[in-house]
Parts: structure tokens; sequence; C-alpha cells
């Protein structure tokens, strides 16, 4: 047996079932069978590592034909990328929404190229701030390189945090699935390990299409139509109509000037403008247009082979005239200079623009500058026309250049090999904004962003393999890694230019260049000037040693020792020990056995470090440049003279900070029956991710809120279930392949740090037992309908609130305590952000040279917090107040949620009647998508005979986002962030029809 290392492997994970050359042809010759679940038993297991161990596939080919160490992975890891590239997806997270157990993905906004989040196997930590965001994204390896994310540590100096600064476009949008040979989903530890600390979130290992020794061409296209979903508009006579039952119930006569002044575009009924037809929908939503097309060409011979993609995908959005391009090219050469060395270069090549919503919110929190927001933007399409057409007065240009490069040598000496690789993934980005003094009440603005995410790595890796005979082999293998990642932007912003015909770029300050105006159209005292880097180094050394005893028991373990330049000084490094273990149980006592076709235990535990994403923590005490002032957080000096003060908002840092870590066991057993017509893989698993760093409360006597400290730790159990039946073979005329995945989580709150048993961050509880996903909401019982409906307490008084004595029009909160107080002590935690159980079913029926594909996606027990009708009923606080909370966008004029199931308070009333922190708005979200119907036709063997060399000639039509069917009131259950509440700003996912082809030659 031949065994391949990689160098971006650790230690190892080897081989497979066939040659890399029957993996290219089967990747070829496409028929209704490759569209069957991917975890059925493979004839081709070399895909999974294809990222990890890719030399030169036309010389180093395994030649057993069964692999044993990698049958320590789970078989229903693999997702099949030909099922996913008939979908029209912009982003790696939509391609995988629904297709492997274990793998949640979140998609907030059908806005094209927008940030979405994966969360494998529940979350790590509590997710109340877009650092905890960040520190819990799986880590995507695309051909052995490991992918930067976007840091976000610009958000220190946004006072608004609801988009990150520049282009904030998903750095998963270059991941075009046409390109892609496999895709496996990696979860526990005896898999994940040989990634370290960047993997302690899962792995998902993308590949990409392979050479070949022979001329192949492949193409692919679609043309497809976004349509958005219908929408009932409402006008000024509407919310008129609303708010008139409160002034009727809660003042006299129903006078609208007994309490306030009344909005002045309500005001008038004969107002065109807010009471005239309600038509602005006719510019905001619109069909749109997606396209994509790609061509890949790969050939040589066994010495030398290449193998060169371009393509180009246009993804349009039904909203706001939203849109995303990217444009990709890709070349690989493999080359054998001597029949012990092989050579591989890879280079990836990106460039995605996104054109961006116009969200008054969004705009006015990148502006930092809030204008008078009494009168919303109008409802009627004309007036709304006169403002978008001001728009183009200014240019808002979004842009991002991606590019990812790989060089790798392989030895091979027979039971020795060497894999020395070295890569950089190189992620910047560009956003250029004029906003003309038409949309800021005589104020224009301009910003200017460019900023990097970059990672360089250096991996080694020698493995040797000793066989001592055909009862007992050992591998052993030791590897270094070297990984270097710096973040930094370059950040500037002005106000109140001499006009609106002079756009100037504002980080050039060179006077030899051509837009140096800046003392001429802006002031320089409105000019702020930012920038910052951040840097994150990591080296590894790895030893891994595995024994196989007959193919039946194989045992592995590995010990790791992780140093990162985010942790303080004393507590550089940390160890990792890793063990698993699987046992063939078909082979060992069921080997002839027809019913059951394979039968596999696997079994790993271990520790896994997690290195720290910040590096804020790695010094102790520490300052900063910022000292803000009331409404501006992010001045970097006073009276133009730079600071330092200690950042006391964010807390005290100490000495002795730690590593955190994760704990996981897992067991997983792959089952195939009836000569592999029914699949099956389970497995069950717990991790525990211990001694986080949280912010607790001290260090008050020295100015600080908080203080950082180890001992958090969060608890994540649950199973991982994946089943596939080929009901009808498709050795049949007719054939039906069903599948159904899916994972059942469970999170827990374990310690936190100083023994605290709860915490209080924001609108969250932490409580020790509890899950950390819960909403900390009151339980609304009713309403008081009169004083005398009141509760009395022993005392004589009145229950309160926060003081506040409650009277008739108030809602009737439940006394957990008895108090006759309502406080946060009668919150209780309820429902869960994160689903309980999510997974999709998928149903693939053939009939002849035709294939019909069903693909649903569920969520069960999820939990959302509707604050678009929260917000929608707290009228009165909203159009009360200037801030960033009152804006209203044009959206503001659509009809959403179910407004009779909602008390009709007092709005007026000082207890806040319609608080969002309260289980009136907690909502039931789950739901069940047909996410996917295609039909397709094979008409490979009709046109063969015109075309000898083709081998597969592939069309299909399909629709997307068929229906959704769920509890949920608001716009869609799925619309809504890591926060958990739906906040009504998340666009539309459009219903999708498309027409493709699929050539390979």
């Amino acid at each position: 047996m031949r065994f391949i290392a990689n160098i971006t492997f650790l230690g190892l994970l080897c081989s497979s079932t066939c040659s890399f050359g029957n993996a290219a042809r089967s990747a070829c010759n496409s028929d209704v069978s490759s569209f069957k679940m991917s975890f059925q038993k493979q004839t081709d297991s070399t895909e999974e590592d294809s990222a990890k161990f890719k030399v030169d596939t036309t010389r180093f080919q395994p030649k057993s034909k069964r692999t044993v160490f990698s049958r320590l992975e789970s078989k229903s890891d693999n997702v099949d990328p030909k099922k996913l590239a008939i979908f029209p997806a912009f982003t790696l997270q939509q391609y995988l929404k629904g297709e492997a157990a274990g793998l949640y993905v979140q998609e907030p906004s059908g806005e094209p190229g927008t940030v979405q989040n994966m969360f494998i196997r529940g979350t790590s930590q509590p997710l109340v701030s877009p650092r905890e965001q960040f520190a819990t994204q799986p880590l995507v390896v695309l051909d052995g390189i490991p992918l930067v994310g976007e840091h976000p540590f610009a958000y220190d100096i946004q006072q608004f945090k609801f988009d990150r600064i520049g282009p904030a476009t998903n750095s998963l949008s270059n991941i075009n699935m046409d390109n892609i040979e496999s895709v496996k989903i990696l979860k526990d530890l005896g898999s994940t390990s040989i990634y370290g600390p960047r993997g302690a979130n899962g792995v998902i290992v993308l590949t990409s299409k392979k050479t070949a020794t022979v001329r192949k061409i492949n193409f692919e296209s679609y043309i497809g139509l976004a349509t958005p979903s219908p929408v009932t508009t409402i006008n000024g006579k509407f919310e008129n109509s609303f708010r008139r039952q409160f002034y009727d119930k809660y003042t006299a006569n129903g006078s609208y000037s007994d309490i306030d002044t009344y909005p002045l575009y309500l005001s008038d009924s004969l107002n065109n403008d807010f009471y005239g037809p309600a038509n602005w929908n006719d510019l905001y939503y619109k069909n749109a247009l997606s396209y994509s097309v790609n061509a890949g060409i790969s050939g040589g011979s066994e010495r030398a082979n290449f193998r060169f993609g371009v393509g180009t995908t246009t993804s349009g959005g039904v909203g706001d005239k939203t849109g995303a391009d990217r444009y990709t090219s890709r070349f690989q050469i493999n080359m054998r200079p001597t029949d012990w060395m092989a050579f591989t270069a890879i280079i990836n090549a990106n460039r995605v623009d996104r054109q961006r919503n116009k969200n008054v919110r969004d705009r006015l929190s990148q502006v930092n500058y809030i204008p008078d927001l009494s009168s919303p933007i109008a409802p009627n399409s004309l007036k709304y026309g006169q403002y978008l057409n001001e728009f183009d007065k200014g240019f808002d240009n979004n842009r991002s250049n991606i590019v990812e490069a790989l060089v790798r040598v392989g030895i091979d000496l027979g039971a020795f090999k060497f894999n020395s690789t070295f890569g950089v993934d190189n992620n910047e980005g560009y956003r250029d904004i004029f906003y003309p003094r038409t949309l800021l009440q005589t104020t224009n603005y301009a910003s200017n962003y460019y900023g990097y995410s970059r990672r360089a790595f250096l991996d080694n890796t020698a493995v040797y393999d000793l066989k001592l005979n055909d009862v007992h082999s050992f591998n052993f293998a030791v590897g270094s890694s070297f990984q270097y990642d710096t973040y930094k932007y370059n950040y500037a912003y002005a106000y109140k230019g001499a006009n609106d015909f002079v756009k100037l770029n504002l980080l050039v300050t060179d006077p030899n260049a051509g837009n140096y105006l800046e003392p001429f159209v802006f002031k320089r005292e409105l000019v702020w000037k930012f920038l910052d880097k951040t840097r994150n180094n990591m080296i590894s050394f790895t030893g891994k040693a595995s024994y196989n005893y007959k193919e039946v028991y194989t045992f592995s373990a590995m010990l790791r020792a992780d140093a990162s330049s985010n942790q303080q000084p004393t507590n550089r490094w940390f160890y990792s020990p890793i063990f698993s273990a699987n046992w063939d149980m078909k082979k060992d006592f069921l080997d002839k056995n027809d019913v059951i076709s394979d039968l596999n235990l696997r079994a790993s535990v271990g520790r896994m470090g997690r290195a720290e994403q910040f590096d804020n923590f790695a010094q102790g005490p520490q300052y900063t440049a910022f000292i803000g002032f009331t409404g501006n957080l992010i001045a970097p000096g006073y009276n133009g003279f730079a600071t330092l003060t200690r950042p006391y908002n964010s807390g005290a840092i100490p000495y002795g900070l730690e590593w955190a870590y994760q704990d996981q066991l897992n067991v997983g057993i792959d089952a195939a029956f009836l000569k592999n017509r029914i699949r099956a893989s389970v497995d069950v698993y717990s991790k525990e991710d211990k001694n986080q760093l949280l912010a607790v409360p001290g260090a008050a006597e020295y100015g600080y809120n908080t203080v950082v400290r180890n001992g958090m730790s969060i608890a994540n159990s649950g199973i991982d279930v994946a089943i596939s039946a080929d009901i009808l073979p498709s050795t049949n005329k007719v054939s039906w392949t069903s599948s159904i995945n899916l994972n059942f989580n469970k999170n827990k709150l374990k310690a936190l740090p100083g023994g605290l048993s709860e915490l209080i961050i924001g609108d969250r509880l932490l409580k020790v037992g509890e899950s950390v996903d819960s909403y900390w909401l009151l339980t609304n019982q009713g309403i008081y309908n009169t004083d005398a409906d009141v509760p009395v307490g022993a005392n004589g008084e009145k229950m309160s609130f926060n003081a506040v004595t409650l009277k008739g029009g108030d809602p009737k909160w439940k006394d957990l305590n008895g108090d006759n107080i309502i406080s946060n002590k009668d919150k209780t935690l309820q429902g869960h952000a994160l689903p309980v159980v999510a997974g999709g079913f998928n149903n693939d029926f053939g009939y002849k040279n035709w294939t019909l594909s069903l693909n649903m996606y569920f969520n069960l027990g999820r939990d959302l917090i509707n604050q678009e009708m929260a917000n929608r009923f707290d009228f009165v606080n909203r159009e009360g107040l200037n801030n960033i909370n009152s804006v209203r966008e044009v959206t503001y004029w659509e009809k959403r949620g179910d407004y009779s199931k909602y008390p009709l308070y007092n709005p007026w009333s000082s207890a806040a009647p319609y608080q969002v922190n309260q289980d009136l708005f907690l909502e039931d979200a789950s739901f069940l998508k047909l996410r996917t119907l295609s039909l397709g036709y094979d008409l490979t063997k009709m046109m063969k005979k015109k075309m000898p060399r083709l081998e597969r000639f592939y069309v299909y039509g399909s629709v997307h986002n068929v229906f959704t069917l769920t509890k949920y009131t608001g716009q869609d259950p799925e619309l809504v962030n890591y926060t958990g509440y739906d906040t009504g700003y998340g666009m539309q996912i459009p219903r999708t029809y498309m027409l493709g082809v699929k050539m390979d030659f």
C-alpha cells in the first residue's frame, strides 16, 4: 500500500480506494448516479484529501483498493459539488446550506455578496458582538490554502456597528462551485487536528478540479431570473388608521393634540406624497438577472500537466438595485522532473464588485451624522424616484481583489516521503463614497477605504511507512507549520466639501498627485483619518503515529505543540494530544454477510488549543489612541493633538492570561446494507470549549468597568445523522435516491470566570447551566385594562416597573419573585437563537436520461425576536427621538407581520410597553423550505455521434427558493443575523428560475 503525505497535513491521513486518474474520469462521466448523496460507499476517496495531498496526480497514485487511515473520518462528511453547482449561489455559505449534518448556515440578507455565518456543531462562544461572530467561524481550506477571513478589529473605531467599514463583502464570495471537484466537512478532532487551533471550529475542505494527462475541456453556464416576492404596500392613510386606535383609546376624545404633536407627514390627509399611491415598490423591487459562464482546459503528460480556468458570475438582487459581479481565473501546473520529485504551483485570482443597498440606516451609520429624521421617505414613486436620483450625484464604489497562491514540492523515496508548501492568501478591499449635500441637509460627505487581510504560511511534512508484514503496518509523520496573518486598513472621511462636483481620494496627500485638492475642497479640521494594523503569527510542530492490524483495527496518536503571538509571553505554547481509532467490523466478523455491506466504528478524543484572534490580550495592560466624547466614540485626539488613554470601556487586561482549549469526544459508525443501497452515518459528540476569555466585573477602583479573565466554558453535545437509500437503483430505467441529514445540538454554559454563576452582557444573561443562545425576556400575560386591575403589594403600593407605577393600558408582566416589582429579576431565559435541529432532505429521481431533484432545508426549535414589529408599535418613542434607531427605510411602507396578535398598550406609558425584551415578540421561527426543484436531461449519447470527444452534455432547468412553511409572522425566518433579532433589514431571498448547461470534452 502506498501513502501520500501533503504539506498542509501536519500529520497523516492517507490515500484512496482508487487512483486519481479514475477520479478525474468519473468526474467527467456524470449521470443520474452522480447526484446521489456523497457519503455513500466511495469508489474514490482520494477527493477528500486531495486538497492536502495534492502533489502530482499522474505520478503519486495509491495502488491499494482499500484505504485504512482515511476511514477514521465519517463518510457523511462528503458533499457532492455537482449537485451544489446547479444552485445560483454567490457565496460558499449559500452553496452549503442544509447539505451536511452538523453545519448550520445563517443568511441574514438576500442582498448578493453580503456576509453570512456558518457554525459547525453549535457555537463555542456567546454571540454578543462581531468579535464572537468572527471567532466562531470554521476554517475554509481551498486546494491546501487555509483561507483568511476579514478581521473585525475595524469595528473598534465605529460608532454604529451594523456593517464593518470597507467593502463588507463576503470573503468567501470568490468560491465558484463549478470549479470544485470535492467538498468535505470536517467536524471531529480525528479529522480537524491536522489544522491545529485554526480548525477548532471545524474545517471545510475544498478541492478544485484536477489536472489531466490528456486534453480535457469543460464548459458550464447558466442564466437565471430572480423574482421578488409580492408585498403589500401601505401609505399614510394606513399608518394614520393604525395610530388612531391608540389615540381613541388613550386620549380624551381621540384628540391628537392632547398628548403630543402629531407627525407632520401624517397630519395632512391631502398630502399626496404620503396619502397618495403607495407605489414605491415599483422602483425598489425588480426582477434581476443572474448568469454565470465558466470554462476550463487541462492537459499535458505524466511529466508535466496543467489546468487553466476562467469565469464570470453576476448575481442580481431583487431589491434596491443591489448586485454583485465576480471575475475568476485559476491556473495549476504539475511537473515531475524526476521519478522521485514532484512540483505543483497554483494561483487563483478573483475580483468581486458589489452594488450595495441605499439603506438610510447604513448610510448614516457610515457617515456618523444624523440629520432630521422627523419625516421618512415618502411611499410615492415620484418622490421616491427623486430621492434615488440624488445618489446619481455621488458614488459608492465597492470592490475586492482576492489572490490565493501555492507552491508545493514533494519527494517520494518509497517508504519515506517529504512535502514542503508555501502559500499566500491576500484579500484586499476598496470602498470610495461620495454623498451629495442634498442627501444630508446641505452637508456632503466623502470617504475612502483601503484594507487587506493577508495570510502567508510555510508547511513541511515528513512521512515514513513501515510495513512489517501483511498483519502489522505503521506510519510515522512529523511536521512543522509557520503562519503569518496581517490585517490592515487605511480609512478617511470628511464633511462639507466646497461643492458636489469635486470628489477626491482623501487617502492621497501627495501634492504631486492629480487629485490633491484637500486644502481647497475639504477643510482640514473636517477631515478624519485612521489607520490600524494587527498581526497574528503562529508556529506549530506535530508528530503522529498510526498502527494498523490486518486492515481491521487502526490506531492513531498525535501530539501538537502550537505557539501564537496573540498569547501572552508567559503562555505562548499549548500542547494538544489527540487519539483516534477505527474498527472495520464488516471485515472482522461479517465479511461473508450479504445483508451488511459495510460496518465501520470509529472514535476520536483529545484536546485542541483555541488561539486568541485579537492581539489586545497579548501584552497585558495597554493604552489606546481613542479618547472619544459623548456622541462620538472615535476621536483619535484632542484639539489636534494625539492622545493616549487607558481603554477603560473595553476592560482591564491583566498578566497571566492562558490559552483557551477544546476537549472533544466523538464516536461514529458508518454502515451500508443490501449491496450499498442503504447507507447511514451516525456521530455522537461532546465538545467543551474551556478557559475562554470574558470580561467580568472588577477593577472599578482603577477606573475600569470590567477585567478580562480566563474561565468561561461552553459545552455542545449532539448527534449527526446522515441516511441515504437507493429506493430504486440507478441500474433500472427508473431510479430514486432519497437522503436526509440532520444535526441535533444542545449547548450549555458550564462555567464563568471567577466562579460567577451568572453575568449580564447588554441585553443577554449568561447563566451557568443554561444555553448561551437563549433570550433574556419578561413574560407577558396580557394587559391591565384599568388602574384597578394593577396588583397591590403588601406595602399597599401598586406594582411598578423600574420605579414607574403601572397603570391601565400597561403590560401584565409576570412577577416571578413575588416582590410586586417588575425588574430584571423577573426575566427568564427563553427560546434559542440557533436551531436545535437543522438539516436537509433530498430526493433524486431518474427516468432514462431525465433527472428530477428536490432539495429541502429545515430548521427546528429556533426562535426569533421580531424587533421590526416592536419598532412598529413603539412609534411614540421612535417618533420622538432623532437617533440611528429612529431611521425608517422606504420598506417602512410595507405591511409585514400580524398586527392582530399584539395588545393595544398605552404607547405613551413610561413603562415602555412595547420594549423588545419580552416574550410578546418572541416567535417560533422553525421552517421547512423547498430550496431547489431541478429537472435535467443528459444529451451525451445523442450528441456524442457528432462530437466523439464529448464526455458529458447535460442541460437543466431549476427553480430555487420555491416555498417556505413556517409559523413565523415576519418577512422570512432566515433573514436574521447571529443576534436572533429580526430588524427587518434583511433583503428578500428571491425565487430564481434558471436554465443551464454543462459540457465536458
